[in-house]
């Protein structure tokens, strides 16, 4: 078991790369190239859009359109997925955050792409995995960020406060979430189960966190320049009308206070639980800034933050003048195994 554990941090260690390499950007493309392009997306556009699945077929036991409250009269649901490997007792919950921007996206995500691989590798492994539905910051909605993690947390606190009916454990808690959910993520791994209350019905529930992950996800809104990543005067704060809730009246100290608190990084403590960032180099949307400016601050406090940094690539893993490296498939792989490194597992999925 030992030897498996020190196999797995060397796995993620070996993967996290602290900097990044300057390359010179490609010639311009000719005039045919540029035709050819645009051809190949008149072409694609014709084409009819594949659907994309709802929920994850997993060959297990799944609670679907689960509704875990109620805001007016909106019902937010959250899908559960049960583990296809054999169980001990308990079982132990990743919670997934969809990306959106906070305005968009949906818990359907869960299934879509790298996630549906990473989510699928995790129910073999003995993880259940939870998608939550949250209600969205989208303008003029009434909808603030708070609220979307709030939302997320009450999703937690539901399934930590039926635990013992759905055979979930409740001190196994994990979180997985990308640029938006990754925020979210980081939100929900480093807030105490207390903080930020929503349903009074599930204020009593308790639960602990053990450990997350983030995709391209901001840590800190009141240092804005982490958002402007190529340093550009007149810089716009994208994000500052969804804390605000498209408040333009808000004070400047009621202001201050609201990007404070939707900072993960004002929840950093030095007993925190683990927490692994994977940025890309390249992101204009999410800047590896808010990678390395989590790290700092993580060295300064002696907290368990990594930090892995895709070369190449841009938000989405998008490639960007070069293939993104490590690879998709080694960041999937690094992701699994944090999870399973933190819930002291071994794997038994065959490799690929």
């Amino acid at each position: 078991m030992k030897q498996r554990m020190q196999c797995v941090a060397k796995i993620v260690l070996g993967l996290c790369l602290c900097g990044g390499t300057a390359f010179q950007a490609s010639a311009e493309p000719t005039d045919a190239a540029k035709a050819a392009r645009k051809a190949k997306r008149a072409q694609a556009a014709k084409m009819p859009a594949k659907k994309k699945p709802r929920y994850l077929e997993t060959g297990g036991e799944r609670k679907l359109n689960v509704v875990y409250k109620t805001v007016g009269k909106r019902e937010l649901q959250l899908d559960l997925y049960y583990p296809t490997a054999k169980q001990g007792e308990t079982t132990p919950v990743i919670f997934y955050t969809h990306g959106g921007g906070w305005a968009a996206g949906s818990r359907f995500g869960a299934a879509n792409a790298s996630f549906g691989v990473i989510h699928k590798k995790l129910i073999s492994e003995g993880f259940a995995v939870v998608s939550i539905g949250y209600r969205l910051a989208r303008k003029e909605s009434g909808v603030a960020i708070r609220d979307c993690v709030i939302d997320a947390k009450d999703a937690m606190r539901y399934i930590a406060k039926n635990s013992d009916s759905l055979g979930l454990d409740p001190n196994r808690f994990f979180m997985f979430g990308d640029s938006a959910g990754g925020q979210m993520a980081q939100m929900l791994l480093l807030a105490s189960p207390k903080s930020l209350p929503g349903a009074p019905a599930l204020a009593d529930a308790s639960y602990k966190t053990v450990a997350a992950v983030s995709w391209y996800g901001p840590c800190d809104f009141e240092k804005t320049s982490l958002f402007n990543h190529d340093d550009r005067e007149n810089f716009r704060d994208r994000f500052g009308p969804r804390i605000l809730n498209s408040d333009p009246k808000v004070g400047t100290e009621k202001k201050l206070a609201l990007y404070r608190e939707m900072s993960p990084i004002n929840y950093l403590r030095t007993d925190s639980p683990p927490l692994l960032m994977i940025q890309g180099d390249k992101d204009t949307t999410i800047p590896v800034k808010h990678a390395y400016y989590m790290q700092e601050k993580a060295k300064e406090l002696k907290a368990p933050v990594e930090v892995m940094i895709i070369k190449n690539a841009g938000h989405n893993w998008r490639k960007v003048e070069a293939d993104i490296a490590p690879t998709r498939n080694e960041i999937i792989e690094a992701t699994v195994q944090f999870y399973l490194h933190h819930a002291g597992k071994i794997s038994t999925a065959p490799a690929e």
